[in-house]
C-alpha cells in the first residue's frame, strides 16, 4: 500500500518557522521523486519544492526561494520541508506527492499519490 502522511503543520506567527514532514510508505524514497505543494483558500494549487530522487531540488514558487528548503533522509524513507521568515502569504493546506520517476516535474498531474494535506495558518 502507497502512503503518504503529512504531519508538522500548524499556526504560527509572521516571521515564524514550521518544518513539516512526509512519512512515506509503501515505496522507496531511493528511486523516486517527491514534491510539495500548497493550496492557498480560493487559489489553485501550486508547487513548492520538489526533491528528485538523487536529492537534488527544483523550486517552483519564487516567493518561497531563500525562505524554504526541501530535504530527505531516505533510511527513514521520510522528505522535510522547511520553512522559515513564514508570511500570511504561506497560509495554506500543503501536501506531498510522489511522482513515480527519478526527476521532478512542475505539473501537479504527473504526480501518483497524494497525502491528505496539513494546514500552515500564518497569522498574528
Amino acid at each position: 500500500q502507497v502512503q503518504l502522511v503529512e504531519s508538522g503543520g500548524g499556526l504560527v506567527q509572521p516571521g515564524g518557522s514550521l518544518r513539516l514532514s512526509c512519512a512515506a510508505s509503501g515505496f522507496t524514497l531511493d528511486y523516486y521523486a517527491i514534491g510539495w505543494f500548497r493550496q492557498a483558500p480560493g487559489k489553485e494549487r501550486e508547487g513548492v519544492l520538489c526533491i528528485s530522487s538523487s536529492g537534488d531540488s527544483t523550486n517552483y514558487a519564487d516567493s518561497v526561494k531563500g525562505r524554504f528548503t526541501i530535504s530527505k533522509d531516505n533510511a527513514k524513507n521520510t522528505v522535510h520541508l522547511q520553512m522559515n521568515s513564514l508570511k500570511p502569504e504561506d497560509t495554506g493546506v500543503y501536501y506531498c506527492a510522489v511522482r513515480f520517476r527519478t526527476a521532478c516535474s512542475a505539473f501537479s498531474s504527473s504526480y501518483n499519490y497524494w497525502g491528505q494535506g496539513t494546514q500552515v495558518t500564518v497569522s498574528s
